[in-house]
């Protein structure tokens, strides 16, 4: 391939990452390639100079294409240069969140206060981005939490070189994959692997995926991994009263309404008097109307392009009390727990309107803390391998978690610092 065509593609994907189409065809294939060439941004841009220079010092200067070449590359290193320069800055946008969610003094509530090289760019780390083996950590896999077969299996993650550990926090992954695909192995890891390096246990569950199983099986089988949890963790050295749930896409979906839904009779058939509270949840670019009732085009287009005959099976001119029961903007109460909400500005799986609504009500009606975090330049599932920006939001997630920990311990109000005005600004971005 030439100099030029390389450089071409280069530029084109750098384009896609900086501005993705937002429309639902477009921005269904925009995604794959613009989530992971932006979160690999620094890797690019390295490989991209490397490109030029080569080319230069082989004395390919003269002619059109060479300088067409050059141009391109130029054009995409400073493309990349602001997604390097954005993704770092995700760092202070979490910070924010935080102190605007919980007070400036929630950090009295940490173990330690980050330091400067806590909070740092974690260059090294980006050598390696797929790579998720952590020896401070012990995983136990492949237990069963129902009858689904490996579809009803879940991993515990442990700190390794701790022979005992005992009511530790319990951390609940829920992997995405639109509902129709995805294993517990593959989503969460940087979390989990941090978490368990600092005490806690973190479960990684498997679900029933449509269309083999519609809907609500993927809820059910949450329900019953929290049932299990709280039967059984303590075995393994959390504590059974304290539990927090996150996940991602789907994932958060499923996590935020099971938060929101505890001990719905519909949603835990044959098991409906156990516990399936949670004292958070931690969604990351969820799907939180499913019923389009906030006449987001995103999200009655998913409704009806995908949700309807894959996952709900069922239209929503046939049952729209199925959509509505299933979107977690229309199942919040004042009994909501907290709720710490990351989504990425240019999500185009996703609309980031879908999370701002869905803030907005929390603020309003929810009498529990509220943290949101937009990241600036992100795309969907931007968490899911080592990147600088997935890094901050681990850190973030980790602050979050470890405040919330020890406010609930100490027996401490877990109040939102967020005030009347800013639940209008929200109102006012989508409105």
């Amino acid at each position: 391939m030439s100099f030029l065509r390389r450089q071409a593609i280069v530029a084109a994907l750098t384009a896609n990452a900086l501005r993705p189409p937002r429309g639902r065809r477009s921005g269904l294939a925009a995604f794959p390639v613009g989530w992971v060439f932006g979160e690999t941004a620094p890797q690019m841009l390295a490989l991209t100079a490397v490109d030029a220079v080569t080319h230069l010092t082989k004395g390919r200067r003269a002619g059109w294409r060479a300088k067409a070449g050059l141009a391109l590359a130029g054009a995409s290193a400073l493309g990349l240069s602001r997604i390097v320069r954005q993704s770092r800055q995700a760092k202070d946008g979490f910070e924010d969140a935080l102190v605007q969610g919980l007070g400036v003094d929630y950090v009295e509530q940490l173990d330690e206060v980050p330091s400067p090289a806590d909070l740092a760019t974690p260059w090294r780390r980006l050598a390696r981005p797929f790579s998720f083996a952590d020896d401070g950590v012990k995983v136990i896999r492949n237990l069963p939490y129902s009858e689904a077969g490996r579809r009803g299996h879940l991993d515990i993650y442990l700190p390794a070189g701790q022979d005992a550990i005992k009511d530790a926090p319990v951390l609940l992954q829920v992997h995405g994959g639109a509902w129709t695909l995805g294993e517990k192995e593959h989503q969460g890891r940087p979390l989990m692997n941090r978490m368990a390096t600092k005490g806690w246990v973190c479960v990684a569950i498997n679900y029933r995926l449509a269309p083999r199983d519609p809907w609500p099986a993927h809820v059910v089988d949450v329900k019953r991994a929290i049932a299990w949890v709280k039967d059984n963790i303590a075995e393994h050295g959390g504590d059974p009263d304290y539990l927090v749930i996150t996940g991602g896409s789907a994932g958060g979906h499923l996590a935020a309404l099971a938060a929101l839904t505890p001990g719905d009779p519909a949603f835990q058939p044959g098991f409906e008097d156990a516990d399936t509270s949670v004292r958070a949840a931690v969604p990351f670019y969820g799907v939180y109307d499913l019923a389009g009732s906030t006449g987001l085009a995103n999200a009655i287009g998913m409704r009806d392009s995908f949700l309807g005959p894959r996952v709900m099976q069922t239209t929503w001119t046939d049952a729209p009390e199925v959509y509505e029961a299933a979107s977690p903007i229309l199942r919040i109460t004042p009994e909501a727990p907290d709720f710490f909400v990351i989504h990425g500005e240019l999500d185009s799986l996703v609309s980031v309107e879908q999370a701002r609504m869905f803030v907005a009500d929390l603020r309003r009606a929810s009498r529990s803390s509220v943290v949101y975090a937009e990241v600036p330049g992100a795309q969907h599932a931007f968490d899911v391998f080592h990147s600088i920006r997935s890094a901050h939001a681990v850190r973030a997630v980790d602050r979050y978690l470890t405040w919330h920990w020890n406010t609930w311990r100490h027996g401490l109000e877990a109040d939102s610092g967020v005030e009347p005005e800013e639940i209008s600004e929200l109102d006012d971005r989508v409105g």
